[in-house]
């Protein structure tokens, strides 16, 4: 798939709108230069497809390239329905599609005057990993064939961690866990024991970013505060109970305590959702228990295997 870029926009100030300045270099891991949006984080450079802003324009939007606060406008490619992870070589510089659509917070100046935004819903984000300038007219092309690398986030609940009076040890220990299988982390992030904030937090995870599998820890206790499996059953559109049992199973034969875990596994979408103890040992031995065969689950997910019983044949 090809396409070709129609405006290259940059702002050195958040939240007003860029100004197509024509050709910009993109540095590697960081973003558009002289862009303010640009740094290290996922959101680096923003995208827009050019025939979803002519459908709005049609509509009496009268918006023009960047106003949207989109650093690319390219024609000639349905940006939204590119999975995250998807490459594209814009240019001389290389991407990597992070995150589909964002949530407003707040509503533009478009927003008041046409009672809708195209960019929460269509505008998509990237990371710059290879550097290179783009300019107006350069092609965009979906880049094929690249193997697939399985992102994971971490959500750390604690009441006491997020207000800086205890340290997240569990966070850092599965992420190590992680880091040595492979997988690529999209976050790890600290949240009090708070079922909205989590609830958010796991859609933003499945949807927008498409992270392959979301480990949570703490919050599955009998405390009043221990609202994690609600919060995680809450945004589920499938169960997947099996997780959730076997590291029951396995943590019996260290304590009985195990017993009293109300840590449930579930899917949303194309991600695994499980929830680990809120101890640094508990999660470690509880992802020692699954880590070796959530894999497969996450490939049938994805659709790069079949399941089980297909594959046995």
């Amino acid at each position: 798939m090809q396409g070709i870029i129609k405006a290259v926009c940059v702002s050195d100030i958040r939240g007003v709108q860029k100004k197509d300045a024509s050709s910009v270099l993109f540095k590697a891991n960081w973003g558009a230069a002289g862009d303010a949006h640009a740094g290290d984080w996922h959101r680096q450079v923003s995208l827009l497809s050019y025939g979803k802003i002519q459908e709005f324009n049609d509509a009496g939007a009268g918006v023009g390239h960047g106003d949207f606060g989109e650093n690319l406008v390219v024609d000639g490619l349905d940006l939204a329905k590119l999975p995250v992870g998807t490459r594209i070589k814009c240019g001389q510089a290389v991407l990597e599609v992070t995150q589909i659509g964002k949530e407003c917070h707040t509503h533009c100046q478009i927003f008041e005057k046409m009672g809708d935004c195209i960019m929460p819903r269509e505008g998509i984000f990237a990371k710059v990993l290879e550097e290179g300038t783009i300019s107006t007219g350069d092609s965009a092309i979906v880049l094929e064939g690249i193997p697939t690398v399985y992102r994971a986030a971490i959500i750390t609940l604690s009441d006491s961690g997020s207000k800086g009076e205890r340290v997240d040890e569990s966070g850092p220990v599965i992420t190590g866990m992680l880091k040595e299988q492979g997988y690529t982390i999209d976050d790890a992030i600290l949240l009090p024991d708070d079922r909205k904030m989590l609830e958010d937090a796991l859609i933003d995870f499945a949807d927008r970013r498409q992270t392959h599998l979301v480990l949570t820890t703490g919050g599955t206790g009998f405390s009043s505060r221990d609202t994690t499996p609600e919060a995680t059953m809450a945004v589920a559109t499938r169960n997947a109970p099996g997780i959730a049992e076997a590291i029951r199973a396995y943590s019996m034969n260290i304590t009985g305590r195990a017993m009293l875990s109300r840590a449930v596994s579930v899917i949303r979408g194309n991600t695994l959702i499980v929830n680990l103890p809120g101890s640094p040992k508990a999660a470690k031995e509880s992802l020692e228990c699954i880590l070796p065969h959530i894999g497969h689950g996450i490939d049938i997910l994805i659709g790069d295997a079949f399941d089980c019983a297909q594959d046995q044949d």
